[in-house]
């Protein structure tokens, strides 16, 4: 690239990030080259772009018409380098990508690996992360998320399942301490029963479910046993500390072994839809497309319970 080009997509990196260090970062740069070529871009422009101080920065009045007139600009080469990656045949390039944790290591990863295996010219960059980025001012390309989200005019979104949430516990356990036929027996005999929670953002998750009147119910449980790792919080149910609430793809292995039963059956199971989300393009470049059908076309049948599983293969043959 110019140092014509250069110099612009620095300054509009360095206005979008609010700063040259975190400009620095998105472009690879150090924060010297960032300032540097800014600077050159002033000289040659014969004015300045920013009225910096040792605290702030943001942009005279050429700096703003010069911005969003280079902001377009760079749109349409992005809109074009996509037009152009769209025809080829082959993925190939870099993807950001930010993933919740278990999510991400336990169903996506596999299926990156396999993804890079078969197009040698794809890269990944990866976040496991449980914090809720912002895609546009952090340079994401896209981001995997659990939950119901907010409307948005930036970010592009597609669906991928549902994760259903039940209440598990050891054979052992319920021997011992009994099993409860429904959440309101559960919670008549709360003091009789241990329970395993989730602890994340610096407390503990209430369980949620659905009640009679099919209105979501959250019920405080003393936890025995808590933490912020739901793997960690499985292997502690199938040691018999107690009930825990699980999502349903995470405790069929250990169901179809017998380390785990499920406590009572939910006449309408609780559980949070999973999207992928990106910024929104005129254009999607095709590694980005590639990824988001792959992830469309193989993540819901993992979250799928194992009956509902079942009988979507049966229908299939």
């Amino acid at each position: 690239m110019s140092e014509r080009l250069n110099g612009i997509e620095a300054f509009v990196t360095a206005v979008e990030a609010g700063n040259f260090a975190l400009a620095a970062e998105r472009l690879r740069l150090t924060r010297s080259a960032v300032a540097k070529s800014v600077a050159r871009l002033e000289t040659r422009l014969g004015t300045r772009l920013f009225h910096r101080t040792t605290r702030t920065q943001r942009l005279t009045e050429d700096g703003q018409a010069y911005y969003e007139r280079c902001r377009r600009a760079l749109d349409e080469l992005d809109a074009a380098d996509a037009t152009i990656d769209a025809g080829r045949q082959t993925p190939a390039g870099r993807l950001r990508l930010t993933l919740p944790t278990l999510v991400g290591n336990v169903l996506i990863a596999p299926l990156l690996l396999e993804l890079g295996g078969l197009h040698p010219q794809l890269t990944f960059e990866i976040s496991a992360t449980d914090r809720r980025v912002d895609l546009i001012e952090e340079g994401w390309d896209l981001a995997v998320r659990s939950g119901t989200l907010a409307d948005s005019t930036v970010l592009a979104a597609r669906p991928l399942g549902h994760q259903w949430i039940g209440a598990f516990a050891s054979p052992a356990y319920l021997d011992q301490h009994g099993r409860p036929e429904s959440i309101d027996m559960l919670c008549a005999q709360m003091a009789a029963h241990r329970f395993i929670s989730y602890a994340g953002d610096g407390g503990t998750h209430g369980w949620r479910f659905h009640d009679a009147n099919r209105q979501v119910r959250d019920v405080d449980m003393p936890e025995t046993f808590s933490s912020n790792n739901i793997e960690l919080n499985m292997q502690a149910a199938i040691a018999g500390l107690g009930i825990a609430r699980l999502p349903e793809w995470l405790a069929a292995s250990a169901l179809a072994r017998g380390e785990l039963v499920r406590v009572f059956d939910e006449a309408m199971p609780y559980g949070f839809p999973l999207h992928a989300l990106w910024p929104k393009a005129r254009a999607m470049p095709f590694r980005l497309r590639v990824l988001i059908d792959e992830l469309a076309a193989r993540i819901p049948p993992l979250l799928a319970p194992p009956q509902l599983a079942a009988d979507a293969a049966a229908r299939s043959n």
